[in-house]
This record gives C-alpha cells, sequence and structure tokens, in this order.
C-alpha cells in the first residue's frame, strides 16, 4: 500500500496509447481512475481490461479537449462520482506534420488547440477541485521530446509541445505552496497509433495549408512507431516520476546527444562580456525566488526585484 491507495485520477486520451499505459501504471499503484475517450471500441476495449485484472473498471467520459464546457462538466462528472480528485495528467493531443511556412490559419488552430489548449482546459476545470482536495496530489502534462528538439516537418507540433513545457515548468512553482506536485513528462517514440492523426481532422479546421493526407504514406511512417517503447513501460515511469515529484520525467534514454548540443550551443551564444552589477542583483533575486517557490513560498512580483 502507498499513499497513492485510493486517491482519484483523470486522465486525458486514457483508452490508447500513453494514456492508457499510465492508467494502467496508476491503477497498479493503487488509484482510481476516470479516463476520457472519444471513440466507443476503444472504451470498451479498455473497460475489459480492467475487468480482466479483477481492477475498478474506470469511469468513462467522452471529451473533446477543446470543448470548455464540457471539460468543466467532466471535472463535475469525476468530482460527483469519487467525491474528490487528486491527480490530473493531461495527455490527449494530435501529431500532425507539415512545414510551417506553408501552414494555415487552421493548421494552427487545430494543433494549438489540442496539443496547448486542451492542457489549459484541464487545467482550468481540475485545479480548484484538487486545491480542494487533500492527500498527496499532482498535475502530469505530457508533452513529447518535441519540447526539446524542433524538426523541419513538425513547427506548429514543436511549439505546441514547447507551450506545454513553458507553462508546466511555472506552473510548478505556483502549485508548490498548495503540496501538489507538478510534472512535464517529454516522452519519445512510443508504439501508438498517433501516427494517423492527420486522418482524423476535425470538418471545422478542413481548410489545411499542408499537402492532403496520404494514407500509404502515414502507414510507412507509422511503421517507425512499431519499434518505439511499449505504453506501459512509459506509463510505469510517469509514475514513478510522479511519486518522487520530478520535475522533468524523461523516458527514453537515447538523447544525450541531443542534450549536450542544446547545452553547448546555448552556452556558446552567451556573449562574453561582464554584466552590470544591477542586472546581476536582479537575476540573483530570480534564482533565489525559484527555489523558494519550488520549496513551497508563495512569490510575487516585489519579491522580484
Amino acid at each position: 500500500m502507498s499513499g497513492w491507495t485510493g486517491q482519484v485520477a483523470f486522465v486525458t486520451g486514457g483508452v490508447t496509447g500513453i494514456g492508457l499505459g499510465v492508467a494502467q501504471a496508476l491503477s497498479d499503484a493503487g488509484l482510481r481512475l476516470a479516463l476520457s475517450y472519444r471513440n466507443e471500441d476503444h472504451r470498451a476495449q479498455t473497460a475489459e481490461w480492467f475487468a480482466a485484472k479483477g481492477r475498478e473498471v474506470p469511469l468513462f467520459v467522452k471529451l473533446d479537449v477543446t470543448d470548455r464546457a464540457a471539460f468543466a462538466d467532466a471535472a463535475a462528472q469525476v468530482e460527483t462520482h469519487f467525491g474528490a480528485v487528486h491527480v490530473l495528467v493531461n495527455n490527449a493531443g494530435v501529431s500532425v506534420f507539415g512545414p510551417s511556412d506553408e501552414a494555415s490559419y487552421d493548421d494552427y488552430d487545430w494543433i494549438m488547440g489540442v496539443n496547448f489548449g486542451g492542457v489549459v482546459n484541464g487545467l482550468v476545470s481540475f485545479l480548484p477541485r484538487i486545491k480542494a482536495a487533500s492527500g498527496l496530489r499532482h498535475v502530469v502534462n505530457v508533452a513529447s521530446m518535441a519540447a526539446f528538439l524542433p524538426g523541419p516537418q513538425a513547427g506548429i507540433y514543436t511549439a505546441s509541445k514547447f507551450a506545454v513545457r513553458g507553462l508546466t515548468e511555472s506552473l510548478r512553482y505556483n502549485l508548490a505552496p498548495h503540496g501538489i506536485g507538478c510534472s512535464l513528462c517529454c516522452p519519445a517514440l512510443t508504439r501508438t497509433n498517433a501516427w494517423d492523426s492527420a486522418l482524423k481532422r476535425p470538418d471545422a479546421f478542413a481548410e489545411s495549408g499542408f499537402a492532403p493526407a496520404d494514407r500509404a504514406e502515414l502507414e510507412q511512417f507509422g511503421g517507425a512507431f512499431e519499434a518505439g517503447m511499449d505504453p506501459y513501460e512509459v506509463g510505469q515511469k510517469v509514475f514513478r516520476g510522479m511519486a518522487r515529484n520530478d520535475g522533468l520525467i524523461l523516458t527514453h534514454p537515447e538523447f544525450q546527444d541531443d542534450f549536450r548540443e542544446i547545452y553547448e550551443k546555448s552556452v556558446a551564444a552567451l556573449p562574453q562580456e561582464d554584466a552590470p552589477p544591477e542586472r546581476l542583483h536582479i537575476e540573483r533575486l530570480r534564482r533565489e525566488a525559484m527555489k523558494a517557490a519550488e520549496a513551497g513560498q508563495i512569490i510575487r512580483l516585489d519579491d522580484l526585484t
């Protein structure tokens, strides 16, 4: 038995892929689950998995994460069903690629609306309830290694994941004084069906600047996902990171060269000159404030000057 036993978690996109892997790992740890879904067959398959394991079948909530009213209703439904909610895992997303110089407003609105807007909607809907709950509580925002590594076909997708990264790293400081943990999870290649997102484009965002989705090309791209990590392994790493209250959860080990290059390029880009004492003082205050915030102190603007 762990301190997480009996706590309630809501996982978006929780019936397939990484979301399902996270749900399974949380169930292993004794958490009770509410899972959002879009596809009825996937919901039924997930219910069968939990029943076959002799586990409590999750509360399933049909949800489009871009629908703010529906998200608010989902939060109320989860709280009514369980009495409280302690963990939010913002996982739902779309993997859509194309050159940014050809993108339309619909491309930006759809991808950013799901991948970043869905996280925002989850936070606004669930954080008041998580703050009101007791015991261990946590927020996990699932981004991607694209939050660190851009690419020529992934501009909008990368922008959405960079945005989730920045929001989550800042939110961690805001939640610490409330005794709520916060983690950014950046998985890499995982054995999921995320490659087919472009085939599910909503009619409301039909005016794309990208070339029309080609199923054969996408299936070839999807073949790479078969080499990916098992979603359950990702889920286990997410829970372990959450239990340790890690600010950053990286699930794949194969990026040491990339991170070293990012670090070296960043340091090399800094001007080789002395900064004036006044600026050094402000940055010292910023660093001290960040440490104090992570330790649980509420930081106000006047703490930064």
